[in-house]
């Protein structure tokens, strides 16, 4: 079974925050190098999507997975969609509080 990805607003936002930063230190190619990457790396989470580490919570079923020990992406999968709640780079603190409303 494949499943569909919805990227909720927010998470979009912050993956053109992190596109922005890294084009400033590093270059636009880069950057847009990195985010590719981090696009991909959620595209692949159509064919086996329950993975990464669950958090209980206010947020039943939030999982968070890691890309290049740096971002930390959160999502729940439900029914045939995996929602990505979020993308935060570099040990950002990701709390319940930050993420409710997103679903």
């Amino acid at each position: 079974m494949k499943y569909e990805i919805i990227l909720h607003e927010k998470a979009e936002a912050e993956l053109d925050g992190l596109y922005e930063n890294i084009a400033l230190q590093a270059g636009v190619s880069v950057a847009g190098n990195y985010v590719a990457g981090i696009y991909d790396f959620i595209e692949k989470l159509v064919t086996f999507p329950e993975r990464g580490t669950v958090r209980e919570g206010n947020i039943p079923g939030l999982r968070i997975i890691g890309y290049r020990r740096s971002v930390s992406i959160a999502f729940v999968v439900r029914d045939e969609k995996v929602t990505i709640l979020g993308v935060f780079h570099r040990g950002q603190n990701i709390t319940h509080d930050i993420l409710e409303g997103r679903l």
